[in-house]
């Protein structure tokens, strides 16, 4: 049987296994396979970091059906193959697997890897890796579980990962015992680990412990698994210390062997770097435009408030009107992202949004007693609120009184929290200048001026709308490499990492005020 035939057959075993199992089975063991034309793709790649005529002594720590050993026998003849070893923990594919490939030279072990005893002798470990590993997140992992692959980890790779590591991260470090001096590894992981807490041991064993050679993440829109929301990437390294000097290909979007971007990062500068993603999304022009002063450093940066229950408490004027509300508990908020219209938000003679959607945000400090006894139509409003549960829910238990806000005045400018690019605008955050004193929900981060720009922005009210044209204009990649990016092409900001964007082009705007 030819290998295009045998990989037709392996591939429609793969989606009969994989519908024989529920979705939520799958992911606690975080099998998700590799598509047929990445793990060409990879393997293409593979060859070109390899001698010529090499003898390959290949491994594969969670095999699957076999979607990279079918790739190696594409790209390699036999005759290069000296060994090829691989691990399943599942046997519901793995018997398959071994059935399928019965007749080429396969050790396919029914084994957990990670409990598994690697070779003592360095001439018989592997010098390809190439591995898919199980994407099991760190709660479907006992605490027994957890604090084993922690031992094993430390005594294999000198790394202590976090507990809240995924699985994935202990098979890359684990995987130190099988590889050869000088062997070649290329795992398709989540980009979680570059840009979390949890991720920093696994950047440091990269940095430190052998020569990484080249990061490449996919474009989140492109998702790489159609039943698992991760944006994906393939971190390729030399079982080797990295030499003097070294420095990292980061590449992204496009395929591992026509990518989109491509950068070089000294392993220094990434020593330095808390976020790694956006080396492979920034330009080199954007990196070298790397500034101390940061919009932290001009902003105070808030999430808008989170009421709990936005249908009870965000209301629209019949509402009002309805329910016979007063004004005075009642304060104007923007409605969310896709349904406010204009980027400027201009007030009327009140301060109220100039909007055809208007919406009034109802807090309240006083007590029950006070409200009950002075505002009767307030309080059979709030009784309803009680009566649905609304008193209950997390937030609103934990105010005093539960139907108070929490203290997010009104800001002239905002950003929208999270955003696609594969939208209308085309664009994934909207930086909104608000004349009005409409405050926002949690939807929006809320950029309150600092003294010192406040002051200028105080005397010189002009420059408003200057600072907010000069912020619209940050690139989409600078916002987007410092926030984090789910499967499907979902861009996120936090406070903290909006605070990260460069300021320089705000401090020329202001370059010609008194900023002392």
């Amino acid at each position: 049987m030819n290998l295009t035939t045998t990989e037709s057959i392996r591939v429609l075993r793969q989606l009969q296994l994989d519908s024989a199992k529920t979705q939520t089975d799958r992911n606690k063991l975080g099998q998700f396979s590799t598509p047929t034309a990445l793990a060409v793709d990879i393997l293409k790649y593979a060859k070109t970091l390899l001698p010529s005529d090499p003898q390959i002594r290949f491994l594969d720590p969670a095999f699957g059906t076999g979607a990279f050993y079918s790739a190696l026998l594409q790209q390699f003849p036999l005759s290069q193959i000296v060994e090829a070893i691989a691990y399943e923990i599942d046997p519901h594919y793995g018997n398959e697997a071994i059935k399928l490939w019965c007749d080429k030279p396969l050790q396919l072990n029914i084994a957990d890897f990670t409990k598994a005893v690697p070779p003592n002798s360095d001439e018989i470990k592997a010098n390809l890796l190439i591995c898919n590993p199980p994407y099991t997140r760190h709660h479907h992992l006992s605490r027994v579980e957890k604090l084993r692959l922690q031992r094993v980890t430390e005594q294999i790779a000198g790394i202590k990962l976090s507990q809240l590591a995924s699985l994935y991260c202990y098979f890359l470090c684990l995987s130190d015992a099988w590889i050869t001096t000088d062997g070649l590894a290329g795992w398709l992981i989540p980009t979680g680990f570059m840009d979390v807490n949890y991720g920093q041991p696994i950047k440091d064993y990269l940095l430190n412990c052998v020569s990484l050679l080249r990061i490449h993440c996919f474009d989140p829109v492109d998702v790489q698994f159609e039943d698992a929301l991760v944006s994906s990437a393939v971190v390729w390294f030399k079982k080797a210390l990295p030499p003097v000097n070294h420095a990292v290909e980061f590449t992204y979007g496009g395929s591992l062997t026509e990518p989109k971007m491509s950068v070089m990062m000294s392993v220094e500068s990434l020593r330095g770097a808390t976020k790694w993603t956006k080396f492979g999304l920034m330009s080199e022009r954007v990196i070298s435009q790397e500034q101390s002063l940061r919009l932290k450093d001009l902003f105070t940066i808030k999430r808008g408030l989170a009421t709990g229950a936005n249908d009870f408490f965000v209301l629209k004027p019949k509402q009002i009107s309805a329910y016979q509300l007063p004004m005075e508990f009642l304060k104007p908020v923007l409605p969310s992202p896709r349904l406010l219209p204009v980027d400027e938000v201009k007030a009327d003679d009140l301060g109220n949004p100039i909007l055809d959607r208007q919406l009034f945000l109802l807090s309240c400090e006083l007590s029950p007693d006070e409200v009950k006894a002075k505002y009767p139509k307030l309080w059979e409003y709030l009784q309803m609120g009680v009566e649905q549960g609304i008193c209950d829910r997390y937030l609103c238990k934990h105010r005093s009184p539960w139907y108070s806000q929490e203290k997010r005045p009104p800001s002239p400018f905002l950003c929208t929290y999270m955003g696609r690019q594969n939208t209308g605008r085309g664009r994934p955050f909207r930086f909104i200048l608000n004349h009005s004193r409409a405050t926002a929900t949690n939807v929006y981060l809320m950029l309150y001026p600092k003294p010192v720009l406040a002051k200028v922005l105080l005397e010189k009210p002009e420059l408003v709308k200057q600072v907010w044209e000069v912020l619209d204009r940050i690139s989409d990649e600078a916002l987007m490499s410092e926030g984090r990016v789910y499967g499907g092409g979902l861009h996120k900001l936090e406070p903290r990492e909006l605070g990260n964007a460069l300021a320089g082009k705000i401090v020329e705007v202001l370059s010609k005020q008194p900023v002392d």
